[in-house]
């Protein structure tokens, strides 16, 4: 069984998707913390999308989850997802296509042969067009500036909400005009906005669809 959970920035699918796969007791993928480890790791090493290299430097990548850390080739990017200059260039490095094409198969290889959730922005168009469960969740852009703030404050970052609306806005604006699978709802995907819901209230929402059927 896969279940696919897209949405923008902020919208709560990877909070409710951890919570839906612990309390179905099946895996979970956060196929966003693998483009900021990418990311990352191309800053870290100065490489650049317009490099002659893209598509050796993509074959190597080995990405892996343990427990609640993201390795890139056995290097841990876990502290690096949510700094601001992965933030500013994960939707340019995510929107290159020998990327996406070689982030997709990763995907699918963790993905094979087990019941799981994922969630991230192409799941139910590109990675997994035929998952048993297709959703998209969505919020109000004020709300999820505010979910992200809460969350980088509670690690201690120094952050603005009008930088972090202003950066959402124009994440949203990136993902979803971007040539290579653009954010958007999948064809029979089920919409949920969470603008005004808590999160055991989207999980709930999620599961019972899931239960009926």
């Amino acid at each position: 069984m896969i279940i696919a959970i897209d949405g923008p920035a902020g919208s709560g699918k990877s909070t409710t998707a951890k919570i839906i796969a612990d309390k179905l007791k099946i895996s979970y993928l956060d196929t966003g913390a693998m483009y900021r480890a990418v990311t990352a790791y191309f800053i870290d090493n100065n490489y650049s999308v317009d490099s002659d290299n893209m598509y050796s430097i993509m074959d190597s990548i080995i990405i892996e989850f343990h427990e609640s850390s993201v390795l890139l080739n056995n290097q841990d990017f876990t502290y690096r997802l949510r700094d601001n200059d992965v933030s500013s260039l994960v939707s340019k490095i995510s929107s290159n296509k020998i990327v996406r094409d070689r982030m997709v198969l990763i995907q699918r290889n963790i993905s094979e042969n087990k019941s799981i959730v994922v969630d991230g922005r192409d799941i139910g168009t590109v990675v997994f067009p035929n998952a048993d469960y297709k959703f998209f969740i969505t919020a109000g852009i004020k709300e999820r500036a505010s979910r992200r703030y809460r969350e980088l404050k509670l690690q201690d970052r120094e952050v603005e909400l009008i930088n972090i609306e202003q950066q959402i806005e124009e994440r949203d604006y990136l993902d979803s005009t971007r040539k290579n699978s653009p954010l958007k709802k999948a064809d029979g995907a089920i919409v949920i906005d969470t603008t005004h819901l808590h999160i055991e209230e989207q999980v709930n929402t999620i599961l019972k669809i899931i239960n009926n059927n």
